[in-house]
């Protein structure tokens, strides 16, 4: 143990963070999931340890991704593109459908599934991070960096858009930040958000699951006409979040959580206000914000393109997924399936964010070790990342 805790390297500030995340995570999903275990006929217990082996599991990979230099994830951005595209045509056509959604692909023999758009997020990510920064020589050059570029964030978007547009939205707004970052063209950028406006309008009005998604929208920007049972958890969200008072009822004593389904997952942030008050909702949006405060320190100091754009793009896209959860909670966007990171329940996602988790420690990691690496290993991790 001792032997691990010395190898762990990053920023500690974030390490903290996770810590505080997985007890926020134990103590409201124990809290949130008496429903389900009677659903299943199962204990509580059984249902809580399977999330404790879930975070113990993200934390393993999280150390194990954070020991691997940032670089090499260069090279395995290419081939993570090359699987998810498949995977995501696949997860429309032969996926596991729930709530009217093909998202999920069952992992044979585990009993577990996982969202295609989790995969999607890492490798659209480290592939933007790596195209940006080898490219920016001749960022400019339509025909060798743009299309390209905008050819791959599209294709995501619109095969994640279709089963899933929130996930598909939020990952969107990140790779245009990226974008910005990464120097592309105003114009260009201009392009880009023109042709993800087309694709969006094509994917609410013409898409498989377009009757789903006007009805969202509907029911947000006229509650008061809204069909109670289309406004029911939204509804139930906000009874949560007025009934939590300053300082809410208190561990395990949330009432809503018998009526709001995914109160363990998509509504936990208004379990989370209804038992430990205003000040528990805000300390959490605090941690995050704080998330991003640590994440943009690495992300002005790294010495590389791709390590400064690879910790923007994975801390973006989790800060930005955060703060979407809670806005839904809170009544200030549509209903959506976006779980809280490291918070809600949500089994392989879990492992996901672990894994962002630690690509960005990895960055870190590298800013503070003040010996360089030998230049027999920069051409070594420099032949990996170009292959």
């Amino acid at each position: 143990m001792n032997q691990i805790l010395g190898n762990i390297k990053g920023d500690r500030w974030i390490w903290l963070i996770v810590i505080l995340l997985s007890l926020v995570s134990l103590l409201s999903v124990y809290s949130a999931i008496g429903t389900l275990a009677y659903k299943r006929g199962v204990g509580v217990e059984s249902i809580l340890m399977k999330h404790l082996a879930m975070i113990v599991g993200g934390i393993g990979l999280m150390y194990i991704s954070h020991k691997l230099d940032y670089r090499y994830y260069s090279g395995i951005s290419k081939l993570l593109m090359y699987i998810t595209i498949p995977l995501l045509v696949y997860t429309l056509l032969f996926g596991s459908h729930v709530n009217d959604a093909s998202r999920w692909i069952a992992i044979p023999g585990t009993g577990l599934s996982f969202q295609t758009s989790d995969l999607a997020k890492l490798a659209l990510i480290t592939y933007l991070a790596r195209s940006l920064s080898r490219k920016q020589e001749n960022i400019k050059d339509v025909k060798q960096s743009f299309i390209p570029i905008m050819g791959a964030v599209c294709l995501v978007f619109i095969l994640i858009a279709l089963a899933n547009l929130s996930t598909a939205l939020m990952l969107f707004g990140v790779s245009v930040l990226l974008l910005i970052i990464g120097r592309i063209s105003i114009k260009q950028i201009a392009i880009t958000c023109l042709a993800g406006a087309v694709l969006l309008t094509g994917v609410i009005f013409l898409g498989p699951r377009r009757k789903t998604y006007v009805s969202r929208i509907h029911t947000f920007m006229h509650p008061e006409a809204a069909n109670p049972d289309k406004s029911f958890q939204a509804d139930h969200a906000k009874i949560a979040i007025a009934s939590g008072g300053l300082f809410g009822k208190g561990p395990g004593k949330s009432s809503e959580v018998n009526y709001l389904p995914e109160a363990y997952s998509d509504e936990i942030y208004a379990i989370i206000i209804e038992e430990y008050g205003l000040l528990g909702g805000v300390l959490l949006i605090g941690i995050y914000l704080f998330l991003l405060y640590r994440c943009i320190k690495i992300v002005t100091k790294a010495p590389k393109a791709f390590g400064a754009l690879l910790a923007a793009g994975l801390s973006f896209s989790l800060t930005i997924q955060a703060f979407a959860n809670m806005a839904v909670a809170v009544g200030l966007g549509p209903v959506t399936g976006v779980p809280l990171p490291f918070v809600s329940m949500g089994g392989t996602s879990m492992l996901f964010t672990s894994v962002a988790f630690g690509i960005i420690l990895s960055v870190s990691r590298d800013i503070e070790d003040p010996k360089k690496v030998v230049v027999g290993e920069i051409k070594e991790v420099g032949n990996l990342a170009t292959a």
